[in-house]
């Protein structure tokens, strides 16, 4: 009889078991990944009655792949430009309630005596949500056009990053033993660094990279391409001292900004349900029913605190954003629960021989806990928060509600905001960029060199030719030049102007002379600055042409998914027509008109065949359908009706540009229509209110009814409450004239 290698007969037995139970699971309407920890529990070898796994080591190694592949797979979803795109919203209520959660799995280690690195853990392991399982709680409850569930997934977004870095600093508490401010100071900057350079030298290079051999790619190399990148991040990731999954992670993320994102992602799902449905089952293997019981009390700590303690620091996160109380409680709510990054986070410190035994078996009976309640806490989120409202003394709601309505006041980037965003993401990534480069030549093409004599100065030269564009942009480059005029036409400002942009040129001075220290003595180095930098001076044109080169192949790499699919979009339609995209800005005299009222058609012959808002996609809209502030239009026309509507968009946002030249301001206003008001008894149209105040009535309160969004023929009556959106200015100067009015007839 032919000998069956033990791994087999354990492959054969995970899966097995896997397939039933997760059959069973999708009947009962189940996260399948709940499913896969059962069917780990049931093959195990804390559960005797089937057959067990012979070697639980190297069903540990394909854990790890699963941990890979589950990693892999959430950067490819996830996206630097998504992360640019998460509001203010997302980013207090993320941390609000990742820091509130962490702090409380602290405390409770701590109540339990347990050491330093358990109570570490159990609070990173509390701390981080579920996408997988919200993902497909808002799916299957049907409420993913609601709007606490874009708040929740912006969170998501933020919880993956914070993850992140949780795992890089608790790796090095782990392996110091120590909870040192300087060791975590050290390993963040670390570890920005590192993801700055990945992130630039990878958009850099692997779209041209895919784009030369696009030809050559089918189903099968772009995923064993995809692969190799994947592990080739993972060994480098290794190598620089992060863990695996890191690597993995910020992999996906970078190739989640090319055009073969799809693809890859597509050919990687059946490998990465097969190790994801390993690793989950490998979760379950450790799950020891003693051990439970034993400390079923942690258990049930750790379960109150996500249920009850997490959802209340979202919802205090959520308010202090400005949320309204409903929203901020169905957010809340929603994020009740812990999953893969847990787990993660969990093998983690096993795999560090940091946390003990028992930790691990408590995040999975936690995770399992709390996965069944998901769905029930989403459901009671809405009646919860109209319970909380009944009970509330007016005088709360009253200033939650005019908490919530100021929050809504949207100020424009302040042009100093604008100088100084460039001034840090610019010094940041080239600083990056220029210090790897010094250090490359300087540890590896230096000793490579200097076996053939005069090493010194060609690896310098070599390594100037290389730095010269990054120095020019360290020191020079330029952006937002109106925000830069209007700062300088102030002359109070102009002081620290000069400080920022001489700081810079110093930078590139100081990194000029790092080289040449590294390189010969101070003295040669002195000199050497001196003279490289009227080197450069001189050549600076030819330096500025070469990195604008640089520069346009990196925007365009970065940018290449949007051009594809705005190219797709592009769909023939009958003659000499075709579709096209248009994002509406909030300059243009239709915005807040219904389309009948825009005469898009009458004014430039198109049509308007679908409306993209915010996650919401409107086919075919009718007549009567508002158009907003960043919607984006997919139009039908000919060439040059296409060309005419682009023209008129361009030149509402050109016209709006050099107007305003100094901050002003959006906000919400009310005021009630008294019997001496002028815009009693007309209608919104009649009153030209939103072209006076280049704002938007976006509510009236009447006899005790709210009416959202109201048509231009509405008459205003006595009492109505009316709420309106616009240029700060302007609304103030209405509202002067109605008490006018009401003080001379009065």
């Amino acid at each position: 009889m032919q000998h069956l290698p033990p791994l087999i007969y354990d492959l054969a037995l995970i899966l097995i078991s896997a397939a039933f139970v997760s059959l069973l699971f999708k009947r009962l309407k189940q996260p399948v990944v709940l499913g896969y920890i059962i069917a780990g529990f049931l093959v195990g070898p804390n559960f005797n009655v089937f057959p067990t796994v012979a070697e639980p080591e190297s069903v540990k190694i394909w854990a790890e792949i699963g941990v890979l592949f589950l990693l892999f797979g959430l950067g490819l979803e996830f996206s630097f430009k998504k992360l640019l795109k998460v509001g203010g919203v997302a980013v207090i209520t993320a941390f609000t309630g990742v820091g509130m959660t962490m702090l409380t799995g602290f405390s409770i280690g701590k109540i339990l005596g347990w050491n330093t690195m358990d109570c570490l853990f159990l609070g990173g392991i509390l701390a981080i949500a579920s996408t997988t399982i919200i993902i497909k709680a808002f799916d299957e409850l049907g409420v993913k056009s609601q709007k606490f569930t874009g708040i929740v997934m912006g969170i998501l977004v933020m919880e993956d990053i914070v993850a992140v870095v949780l795992m890089v600093v608790l790796s090095t508490v782990a392996i110091s033993r120590s909870f040192e401010g300087i060791d975590m100071v050290i390993s963040i900057i670390k570890l920005v660094f590192f993801l700055v350079l990945w992130f630039v030298s990878g958009i850099y290079f692997l779209p041209s990279l895919l784009k030369s051999v696009r030809r050559l790619l089918n189903e099968e190399t772009i995923l064993i391409l995809s692969l190799a990148l994947c592990f080739l991040m993972v060994v480098l990731a290794t190598n620089a001292g992060f863990s695996p999954a890191l690597g993995a992670f910020i992999m996906g993320s970078i190739l989640a900004e090319t055009t073969k994102a799809e693809k890859i992602e597509h050919g990687l799902k059946s490998l990465q349900s097969l190790f994801g449905a390993i690793f989950f089952v490998s979760v379950g293997m450790l799950i020891d029913p003693e051990m439970l019981v034993e400390h079923a009390f942690p258990i049930l700590l750790a379960t109150i605190a996500l249920l009850f303690g997490k959802p209340l620091f979202v919802i205090i996160g959520a308010l202090i954003s400005g949320q309204p109380l409903k929203v901020a409680v169905q957010s809340g709510m929603s994020l009740s629960q812990i999953g893969e990054f847990s787990f993660i986070i969990a093998t983690l410190g096993l795999t560090l021989n940091v946390t003990s035994d028992f930790l691990y078996p408590i995040a999975v009976a936690v995770s399992v806990i709390t996965t069944f309640t998901t769905p029930f806490m989403i459901r009671l989120s809405e009646p919860f928060s109209k319970f909380i409202e009944r009970r509330l003394p007016e005088k709360w709601r009253d200033r939650l509600n005019d908490y919530s309505i100021g929050a809504l006041k949207v100020s424009e980037v302040s042009d100093w905001k604008k100088l100084l965003k460039f001034y840090f993401s610019n010094t940041l990534i080239f600083s990056v960029i220029v210090i790897t480069i010094i250090l490359l030549s300087t540890n590896y093409l230096h000793p490579l060199i200097n076996n053939y004599g005069w090493g010194e100065i060609l690896t310098t030269l070599i390594t100037l030719v290389f730095l010269s564009p990054f120095l020019w942009a360290l020191a020079f480059r330029t952006k937002n030049r109106d925000a830069f005029a209007n700062v300088w036409k102030r002359p109070s400002q102009r002081g620290p102007l000069m400080v920022l942009m001489i700081s810079r040129i110093l930078l590139s001075l100081f990194f000029l002379g790092f080289l040449f220290d590294r390189m010969f003595s101070p003295a040669i180095a002195l000199v050497g600055v001196g003279i490289t930098s009227l080197v450069l001076l001189f050549y600076r044109h030819k330096i500025k042409t070469f990195y604008s080169r640089i520069e346009l192949r990196f925007l365009s790499n970065l940018n290449q998914r949007e051009s594809e699919s705005q190219e797709k979009s592009m769909i023939k339609t009958p003659w000499d027509s075709h579709m096209a995209a248009f994002e509406l800005n909030s300059f243009l005299d239709f915005i807040g008109k219904t389309l009948e009222e825009s005469k898009l058609r009458e004014n430039f012959g198109i049509n308007v065949a679908v409306i993209k808002r915010e996650g919401l996609t409107i086919n075919v809209p009718n007549r009567n359908e508002r158009l907003y502030p960043n919607d984006t239009l997919s139009v039908i026309g000919t060439d040059e009706q296409l060309t005419l509507f682009r023209e008129s968009i361009e030149a509402a946002l050109n016209s709006a540009v050099a107007k305003e030249n100094s901050t002003h301001e959006v906000s919400l206003h009310h005021f009630t229509i008294t019997e001496f008001s002028s815009l009693l008894g007309k209608s919104i149209r009649e009153t030209s209110i939103r072209e006076l105040t280049h704002g938007l009535v976006v509510g009236i309160e009447r006899n005790g009814e709210r009416i959202l969004n109201p048509e231009s023929n509405l008459v205003f009556e006595l009492n109505d409450m009316i709420w309106l959106v616009g240029d700060e200015k302007r609304i103030l100067v209405i509202l002067n004239e109605q008490d006018r009015l009401n003080h001379q007839k009065q």
